[in-house]
Protein backbone atom coordinates (compact mmCIF):
# COMPACT_ATOMS: atom_id res chain seq x y z
CA UNK A 1 0.00 0.00 0.00
CA UNK A 2 1.28 3.47 -0.89
CA UNK A 3 2.69 5.17 2.22
CA UNK A 4 2.27 8.96 2.22
CA UNK A 5 3.18 10.72 5.44
CA UNK A 6 3.83 14.28 6.60
CA UNK A 7 7.52 15.07 6.88
CA UNK A 8 7.04 15.57 10.64
CA UNK A 9 6.52 11.79 10.91
CA UNK A 10 10.17 11.34 10.01
CA UNK A 11 11.09 13.03 13.28
CA UNK A 12 8.13 12.03 15.43
CA UNK A 13 7.53 8.47 14.24
CA UNK A 14 10.92 7.38 12.92
CA UNK A 15 10.53 3.73 14.06
CA UNK A 16 7.29 3.46 12.07
CA UNK A 17 8.93 4.90 8.95
CA UNK A 18 11.96 2.64 9.41
CA UNK A 19 9.74 -0.43 9.72
CA UNK A 20 8.00 0.40 6.43
CA UNK A 21 11.15 1.08 4.41
CA UNK A 22 12.79 -2.07 5.77
CA UNK A 23 10.06 -4.06 4.00
CA UNK A 24 11.34 -2.60 0.70
CA UNK A 25 8.52 -0.09 0.31
CA UNK A 26 9.21 3.63 -0.09
CA UNK A 27 7.60 6.24 2.14
CA UNK A 28 6.55 9.46 0.41
CA UNK A 29 6.85 12.50 2.65
CA UNK A 30 4.84 15.68 2.22
CA UNK A 31 5.37 19.21 3.45
CA UNK A 32 2.37 21.51 3.56
CA UNK A 33 0.42 18.98 1.51
CA UNK A 34 2.94 18.77 -1.34
CA UNK A 35 5.41 16.01 -2.14
CA UNK A 36 8.79 16.75 -0.57
CA UNK A 37 10.88 13.56 -0.61
CA UNK A 38 10.96 9.79 -0.66
CA UNK A 39 12.58 7.64 2.01
CA UNK A 40 14.03 4.29 0.93
CA UNK A 41 16.07 1.62 2.65
CA UNK A 42 19.73 1.46 1.65
CA UNK A 43 19.10 -1.90 0.01
CA UNK A 44 16.24 -0.56 -2.11
CA UNK A 45 18.21 2.52 -3.09
CA UNK A 46 21.15 0.32 -4.14
CA UNK A 47 18.83 -1.92 -6.15
CA UNK A 48 17.56 1.13 -8.01
CA UNK A 49 20.94 2.74 -8.66
CA UNK A 50 23.60 0.01 -8.90
CA UNK A 51 22.99 -0.60 -12.60
CA UNK A 52 23.49 3.12 -13.25
CA UNK A 53 26.85 3.11 -11.48
CA UNK A 54 27.88 0.00 -13.44
CA UNK A 55 26.88 1.62 -16.75
CA UNK A 56 28.81 4.79 -15.89
CA UNK A 57 31.89 2.73 -14.97
CA UNK A 58 31.68 0.92 -18.33
CA UNK A 59 31.30 4.23 -20.17
CA UNK A 60 34.34 5.67 -18.38
CA UNK A 61 36.40 2.61 -19.29
CA UNK A 62 35.25 2.76 -22.91
CA UNK A 63 36.10 6.47 -23.12
CA UNK A 64 39.61 5.81 -21.85
CA UNK A 65 40.16 3.03 -24.40
CA UNK A 66 38.92 4.96 -27.44
CA UNK A 67 39.24 8.38 -28.99
CA UNK A 68 35.80 8.12 -30.65
CA UNK A 69 33.38 10.76 -29.39
CA UNK A 70 29.74 11.50 -30.20
CA UNK A 71 28.05 14.87 -30.26
CA UNK A 72 25.03 15.68 -28.14
CA UNK A 73 22.80 15.38 -31.22
CA UNK A 74 24.18 11.93 -32.10
CA UNK A 75 23.69 10.57 -28.59
CA UNK A 76 20.19 11.89 -28.02
CA UNK A 77 19.10 11.24 -31.61
CA UNK A 78 20.07 7.59 -31.18
CA UNK A 79 18.20 7.38 -27.87
CA UNK A 80 15.09 9.02 -29.35
CA UNK A 81 15.07 6.53 -32.24
CA UNK A 82 15.30 3.62 -29.80
CA UNK A 83 12.53 4.98 -27.60
CA UNK A 84 10.25 5.78 -30.54
CA UNK A 85 10.78 2.35 -32.09
CA UNK A 86 9.07 0.67 -29.14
Amino acid sequence: MLQIRPVSDLRNKFPDIEKIVNTGEPVYLTKNGYGAMVVLSLEEYSRLTDHVELALDRADKSAKESTDRMSHEEVFGSLRRKVNAR
